[in-house]
């Protein structure tokens, strides 16, 4: 089991590491628009580092609570969990095979799967104008907290993996890798949001992250399903 479990964070964390690509387009906006409002002058690279890390934090944190939700939920429920452990991992598996599908900008099936999340981010969105403008991390922190929420098919397709995990921590730390792989794109189009922009927009890059996300997917299949 640990083998498996090792497999599963380091593939979330690959699966964030590659599809950050897709977070650009959700969250790359916002992530950038922290630093383009904070005034030049001494100590700005400090203070853009701190926003642009709580913002982040925050957005980590509701993928954290969101697996955790899941993990609970299906705790006192381990033997029917463990029956639709096949599907789930064939939801994941389909998940991320559309995520690849987008990136490579073959088809955009995703969109339809995105949708369902769309509800919750109708009441949640509202909240977001509080803490606009960013001035203080705490409101970056705050802010990154809500957008995590933000309806994203990368990130369901992670939580198909974290729903397969035996406990809370696992699942949690499953979400937490997969966050952490998303975090270096993140990182960088706040601080250099026109390179990251042009390499997103690559067709060879997308293409080539798609096709590795429909590998992922197709692996992440359960035999029976490809039979």
């Amino acid at each position: 089991m640990a083998g498996e479990l090792y497999l599963g964070f380091s593939s979330a964390f690959l699966i964030g590491l590659l599809g950050s690509t897709h977070c650009l387009g959700m969250c790359g906006g916002i992530s950038a628009s922290l630093s383009m409002s904070l005034p030049l002058g001494r100590g700005f690279r400090i203070r853009q580092s701190l926003m642009l890390l709580a913002f982040n934090g925050g957005r980590i944190g509701s993928y954290v609570v969101l697996a955790s939700l899941i993990a609970i939920l299906s705790t006192g429920a381990a033997s029917q969990w463990a029956q639709l452990a096949p599907y789930l991992r064939t939801a994941a598996g389909v998940l991320l095979i559309l995520m690849g599908l987008s990136m490579g900008q073959w088809w955009q099936g995703v969109r339809y799967v995105e949708k369902l999340g769309a509800p919750l981010w109708q009441r949640l969105s509202p909240l977001t104008r509080r803490f606009i403008p960013v001035q203080r991390p705490s409101q970056a922190l705050a802010l990154g907290g809500l957008w995590g929420w933000l309806p994203c098919g990368l990130v369901y397709s992670t939580l198909g993996w974290a729903a397969l995990q035996p406990s809370v921590p696992s699942a949690a730390a499953t979400m937490l890798c997969f966050g952490l792989g998303t975090l270096p794109s993140m990182l960088a189009t706040g601080y250099a949001a026109a390179g990251i922009r042009r390499l997103q927009q690559h067709q060879g890059f997308r293409k080539l992250t798609g096709l590795l996300l429909i590998a992922f997917g197709i692996w992440t299949l359960p035999l029976s399903a490809l039979i």
